[in-house]
């Protein structure tokens, strides 16, 4: 068989290294942490790894709302605006993130360099943990990557849209995504109850989107040269 032949190339080929390299960072903890549930490393201590994880690099929204109030931010948990995307409930709960990096992440990273990605995925996640925190009136702990998993469908939404500007589309399709999304946790909030997590998902969603504006190749420029050739 050729090596040039298409079956005999590895899937992973074909995505970016920047979406992988986010997507195996997850693998990594959640594969620490199943072993560890396991007790096949760390000892019976292990057992605890996960909910010291979140306790240690969760969003806590008393504690941002403390840290505003005081005007000190401490390095120590300005991390966790950061951190906490790594960190997930569940081995499912960490899949489903995984599949939204891998699925919108190729997408978003064949058009944007691998810094925009890193922009789009990080400002993602620290926008919704600040607005969560902030805005919000949450208790729970934020944690899990699904806000910045959702930054990526902002920025893939922003291509869309450019992409029905410059052909003379209707624009508003490219909202059909996150649209659809928004209802799906709608209708799974009020048939089995939820917090305000879908609050900040939509806030890095929204974060992905008008970064894309600035990071995107030919940024603010080719949006409005696209806009005014209608």
């Amino acid at each position: 068989m050729s090596s040039t032949d298409p079956h005999s190339e590895s899937p992973f080929n074909a995505l970016p290294p920047v979406v992988v390299l986010l997507a195996l960072a997850i693998v990594g903890v959640e594969v620490v942490l199943q072993l560890g549930e396991r007790g096949l490393v760390g000892g019976p201590e292990a057992v605890g790894w996960r909910l010291a994880l979140i306790q240690r690099f969760s969003v806590v929204p008393e504690l941002f709302r403390a840290m505003w109030t005081q005007g000190t931010w401490p390095p120590e948990h300005l991390l966790r605006l950061v951190a906490y995307p790594f960190i997930h409930a569940s081995f499912g709960h960490a899949i489903f993130v995984i599949v939204f990096i891998l699925a919108l992440g190729k997408m978003v990273a064949e058009i944007f360099a691998a810094w925009a990605v890193l922009v789009v995925f990080f400002g993602a996640s620290i926008v919704s943990g600040l607005v969560y925190s902030l805005v919000l009136p949450s208790q729970m702990p934020l944690f899990g990557g699904y806000p910045a998993a959702y930054g990526l469908i902002g920025a893939f939404t922003f291509l869309l849209w450019t992409r029905l500007a410059a052909s003379g589309g209707p624009q508003a399709r490219a909202f059909f995504l996150i649209g659809f999304l928004m209802a799906f946790q709608l209708l799974f909030g009020l048939l089995f109850g939820g917090g305000l997590d879908w609050v900040g998902d939509l806030a890095g969603f929204a974060t992905g989107f008008l970064l894309s504006f600035v990071v995107s190749p030919g940024g603010w420029a080719r949006v409005m040269d696209r806009l005014r050739q209608r």
